[in-house]
């Protein structure tokens, strides 16, 4: 279909899984306390789909990606890094960046953690919740009056382990938008896209459509955003606007998002997120116990069940953060997370799927190609 990024794995995938059945079954890779630096490198080294040279584990799950890309409608890019023996990188992620959505939490969170640590802030500090820092998704802080006080460590696992993008907003309110994403350029360098607020993605959205979106407050936002899908949520719009439906400069929800889309907010090339991860998995961004709370906090991430997660063996150790957006899905995380020496990276964006269920079942795939890898 048009837009599918399944073309690119094909050329290589009946060779991969010809050299896959080739390929002798050997025993599991020791688990290290610690991975040393030859074998970072190692690890971050890409191999080609067929590649006769790559690592035992990697033909095979290309091929097994490559079905469940032919299967999923839209466009799906995967990548994985694995660390220790055996070590090597997959890249299916076409050089693009994709949109992460709520995934960039993870990101803001190593941020604070980095500020913590600098002496900049501290968990116990409060922050007062107001009205204007309420916006659509998952969480209840919503809920909560205005004017409740919450420390950085309340915010932070709600952040992870909720998703919930009221506490996300509110720490990157308090962080600064521009040091954090400063902070991520000394971890990571330049071609990421810029990390902003959910709120901010509103109203960059909205915005193309009428000059009055800038005048619109959260409150708007939210009603607009929960109206539904398609032509309801344009209505709604107008709405709020006080303007006539054929006032709005666009046709379609469609069309609003893929402008959104081309601004690459919130958007990253997939290796970047696995180069974030990897040097926070091997301890290079955070001190061992604050790499430890915010791992906790990704392994207690919720709701499960829709993802990646629900593909891996029963009580495989997976740390993870995803996000969604407009016919965007994307999930992010560390299989053992614990030992270092022995952890696989996983990075699957879906975009311009039909439904919803269309990109669940996609990322469960993933899980499943995961697991009959022999990586997790």
């Amino acid at each position: 279909m048009p837009g599918h990024a399944s073309s690119r794995w094909f050329a290589a995938s009946a060779f991969a899984l010809l050299l896959s059945a080739c390929q002798p079954d050997g025993p599991a890779p020791p688990a290290l306390a610690d991975a040393d630096s030859d074998t970072r490198a190692d690890a971050g080294v890409e191999h080609t789909p067929g590649e006769v040279e790559a690592p035992p584990w990697l033909n095979p799950l290309s091929a097994d990606l490559a079905e469940v890309d032919l299967q999923t409608p839209g466009a799906m890019g995967v990548y994985v890094r694995h660390l220790g023996d055996d070590a090597g990188s997959l890249d299916l992620g076409d050089g693009e960046a994709w949109y992460l959505g709520g995934a960039v939490r993870v990101a803001v969170a190593i941020a604070v953690l980095e500020q913590v640590e600098a002496g900049a802030l501290t968990l116990e500090e409060t922050i007062g919740l107001r009205e204007a820092d309420f916006v659509d998704g998952p969480g209840s802080l919503r809920s909560h009056a205005p004017g409740e006080p919450l420390s950085i460590a309340t915010l932070l696992e709600r952040s992870l382990r909720e998703g919930d993008t009221v506490a996300t907003d509110m720490l990157v309110r308090r962080v600064g938008e521009v040091d954090l994403n400063r902070q991520v350029r000394d971890w990571i360098g330049r071609g990421f896209g810029q990390v902003t607020t959910h709120l901010q993605e509103r109203y960059e959205a909205y915005g193309v459509l009428h000059p009055g979106v800038a005048k619109l407050d959260n409150l708007d936002m939210i009603r607009v955003q929960e109206a539904g899908d398609g032509e309801a949520r344009m209505e709604a719009l107008a709405a709020v606007l006080e303007v006539e439906r054929d006032d709005l400069a666009l046709a379609s929800v469609e069309e609003v998002f893929e402008e959104f889309h081309e601004t690459g907010s919130n958007a990253w090339p997939l290796e970047m997120v696995a180069d974030m991860l990897e040097l926070l998995v091997t301890g290079e961004l955070l001190s061992a116990e604050n790499t430890r709370l915010l791992l906790g906090h990704m392994r207690a991430a919720g709701p499960a069940g829709d993802g990646i997660e629900a593909g891996l063996p029963p009580g495989a150790d997976f740390a993870w953060a995803s996000g969604t957006g407009f016919q965007r899905a994307c999930q992010a995380g560390v299989l053992n997370a614990a030992e270092p020496g022995h952890a696989t990276i996983v990075v699957a964006c879906i975009r311009d799927f039909d439904a919803p269920e269309d990109a669940s079942q996609a990322l469960q795939s993933v899980g499943r190609a995961l697991a009959g890898s022999g990586l997790p």
